[in-house]
Order: C-alpha cells, then structure tokens, then sequence
C-alpha cells in the first residue's frame, strides 16, 4: 500500500484485498476506486495500519522547502512554562485559553523552537501577519515564509493569513509538522474549517484568549485537540498583567432616542414572542431566516438594527467620550465602538485617527507608531483594534459599543493589560440604562471576574 497527499487529502493506494473499516477516517471513494480520509487524520490512519502490521509506504511526507534555522533563547514567565508543559503532556495537541497580554504568542515560539519541526502558523488578519513575522524574525535565525498581503513565499517556518491558507492548503498541507493557530475561536463554526482539515500536521496547538461555545469546541477539539491549558484575566491581573479599574457608566436616552427606541424594540420584542412560541429552542440565524420571509418579520428586523445603532451612539454618549477624552488628555486612550459610522462621528468630532477596516493596513501602522511615541493620545476603532494588534502604551479604554458579546469585550479590555511598572490601567463602558445594553453588559463583565465600579 501507498499513502499518499492528494489535494486537501490523503488517499490510499493498492489497499489489500480486505476490510479496512478500522482505520478513522477512511472511507471508499468510487469516483477514483480507492480509499481517501481527510488530511487531518494523517497521524491515525499511520497508526492504524501499523497497529496492524499493514506494510504501507508513507509518501505523504513533510520534508519540503528550505532547511530548518536555529532558535534564540526565550525566556518564559512561570505559567507561560506551565501552558507549554500542558501542551507537551497533550501529545503536543490542545488549545491555549490565556488572556490577551499574557504571552500567547511567546508560549507558541517556544512550542515551535522545541518541537523542531516545520511550522505553519495561521493569523486571522494582515496586520496580525506581520505583528507574528516580526516576532518570528526576532526568535528565528532561518528564512520565513508568508502567504497573504501579496506574498506567496513558502518556508520551513511560514505565516499564514487564513484566507491564503484556505486557498493554498490543498497544495501545501503536506509540508508542516506543527500547525499553529492564533486566535482560534474564528474555528469550528463554518467553511473555513477545512483549512484545518486540509493539514496533515500532527502536532497542533490553538491560542485564543476567549474558549468557543461548546459547539464550536466539539469541532475544534478534533481539529485542534481539547483545552490543554486556561487562565482568565482575573488569574494574572496585578501580576503578570497591569491591573485595571472597570468604571460603569449609566447614561439615560433623551425623549426623542427614548421613543424612537421603546418603538422600534416593542416591534421586534413581538416577532421574537411568537418565534420562541414556536421555536422555543430556535437560534438567531433561523429567526432571521423565518423573519426575511415576510414584509412584517423583515421590517421587524431593520426595527431591530435601528434599535441597535441609536445605543450604539447616542446624545449622552457623545457627551460622556468629550468629557472622558478632556479628564484623560495625556494619557493614551483607545475608544471602541460597535460600528464604523459611531467611529467616524467620534473621530469628526475630536480629531481622532480613526483605525477601521477603510483605513490602508500602511496607514494604520503609521498611527500606531505615532500612538506608542506619545504623538497621538488617542484612537477610535470598531473592530480593528479587537484582536491581536499590540498596543502596549495604552493606559485608558472608552468602550462606546460593543456588538460582539464577551470575547469582544475581554479582547479589548486585554489591549490595555500589557504590563509597566505602576500602570493600573481604567476602562469606561458606556451603559444605556433600561434597555438591552443593560444585561448585555452584565453578561460581559462576567468573562473579566465580575470587576465593577460604578460612577
């Protein structure tokens, strides 16, 4: 027998002449009349037909592109040693769930410099993309590979964007022994999670500052292993990570936002009534399925998204950043929105650089370089500044709006934890008081220990 990469798969070639329902994964294809199972179970199937003493050539193999580099010594914090002893005794699969500031990223050089082996590391965005090539570059004394930002270049240790890897793994799944994942929650969910399946690494290993849904977490566990390791904000704050004050501030709607809101909630508050009537169980995306069907459930919904951009930004929250922006002017101060338009106002407003998905990836390195030399105080972003992207300087965060729930919020909180000596960073969440922003926030601060205090 021959076991062989064929695009995204492994395919097995002159099987004998019996059974082979003991191998996970493989199954009989007829288009070709042979045996095929996806690349990520590369490791089992070996094993599986060794176990029976099968004789099979390996010509999957991983040994392409250029030779390996040396590492420089990295130093690790005492958890961050833990995390990767927990990774190790997993069998060198398993996900990291640490927060934002605490080293993920460090944790995963020091996991590719011992395994040996080559490496492909996927990133969720461009600008994430050089943040870990840089990092690499400091670590790695070999050649790096990237795909994505125009680059097309493969390495014994590459970077990836997840876009490029879902389009190229078909023809590169075979090359890496490591697959590693930043931000990983983005996986078990969809489409994309054939970039993963397309992969025949065995050892893998997810970072993520946020753990998915138990749903999402069935899926990654098979792609990515189980949660190895788990540390939460509350774990690190004031040691390892700056600590932090959570200012709540309950701001009221005017009589105009008032009834325009209690109109627009009252309409879909109706369409969600009789859809859990019927649905007790239903999802969001099959309520919107069942609500697009008709011009009343339609409307119901743009009530809804009304709704949802009259709190994103309203007259009491224009008034609560000017004040907060005067009573912090010094300071560095990152604003969050829920949306690109509340963005755009606050940056009209006060002169704000703007960091948005409009903004050149150039550009926005430019700003945030000025941002870390003191020369600009303050940014504004919707969803830019979420994930990944280092700001270390940043003392003071105004959260205006948030559409993403709690991995949302625990990543923007962790843009200010980086430690420095003395820092005790604030962050302002800007509460409408009695409508949904109320419990929506309740349900936020949860994933940070609960920290609160109210002005």
């Amino acid at each position: 027998m021959r076991l062989l990469f064929d695009h995204g798969t492994l395919v097995l070639a002159d099987p004998p002449d019996l059974r082979l329902d003991f191998v996970p994964g493989l199954l009989w294809d007829p288009r070709v009349g042979l045996y095929r199972a996806p690349a990520f179970r590369y490791a089992e199937v070996l094993a599986a037909l060794q176990a029976r003493a099968l004789p099979c050539v390996d010509e999957v193999g991983a040994s392409q592109g250029s030779e390996l580099g040396a590492w420089r010594p990295l130093a690790l914090r005492p958890y961050q040693r833990a995390a990767l002893l927990s990774w190790d005794l997993a069998d060198q699969r398993g996900l990291l769930v640490m927060p934002t500031g605490s080293g993920k990223t460090r944790v995963a050089l020091s996991a590719i410099a011992a395994s040996g082996g080559r490496t492909l590391c996927l990133v969720p965005t461009r600008a994430l993309l050089q943040q870990w090539l840089a990092q690499l570059g400091a670590a790695y004394t070999g050649r790096l590979g990237c795909l994505g930002d125009g680059q097309r270049a493969v390495e014994a240790v590459t970077v990836s964007t997840f876009e490029s890897a879902y389009r190229l793994m078909p023809t590169i799944g075979n090359r890496f022994d490591l697959l590693v994942v930043d931000e990983a929650h983005h996986f078990g969910v969809g489409a994309r999670d054939e970039a993963l399946e397309m992969c025949t690494a065995p050892r893998r290993l997810g970072l993520t500052a946020t753990p998915p849904d138990a749903g999402a977490m069935h899926r990654l566990s098979q792609l990515l292993g189980d949660t190895c390791y788990q540390l939460g904000v509350a774990d690190l704050t004031g040691s390892y990570l700056a600590d932090f004050e959570l200012v709540v501030l309950p701001l009221g709607l005017n009589a105009a936002e008032r009834e325009r809101y209690e109109q627009d909630n009252r309409r879909f508050s109706e369409l969600n009534r009789r859809f859990r009537q019927l649905y007790p169980q239903g999802t969001w995306q099959e309520l919107v399925s069942v609500a697009s069907q008709s011009a009343e459930g339609r409307a119901a919904l743009a009530a809804w998204r009304r709704a949802r951009r009259l709190l994103g930004f309203t007259s009491a929250k224009a008034r609560a950043v000017a004040t907060l922006l005067a009573r912090h002017r010094g300071s560095r101060i990152l604003v969050f929105t829920a949306d690109n338009a509340a963005a755009y106002a606050i940056a009209r407003q006060h002169l704000i650089m703007p960091m948005t998905c409009d903004i050149s990836r150039a550009e926005r390195q430019r700003a945030l370089e000025c941002f870390r030399r003191g020369e600009l105080e303050a940014l504004v972003s919707a969803r830019v500044l979420n994930e990944g992207i280092d700001v270390p300087d940043a003392e003071v965060a105004i959260v205006v709006g948030s559409a993403l729930g709690e991995r949302e919020h625990v990543q923007r909180v962790g843009r200010l934890l980086r430690p420095a000596p003395g820092k005790r960073a604030v962050v302002y969440e800007l509460v409408t008081a009695a409508t949904s922003e109320v419990w929506r926030a309740a349900t936020r601060r949860r994933a940070l220990g609960g920290r609160r205090l109210s002005a």
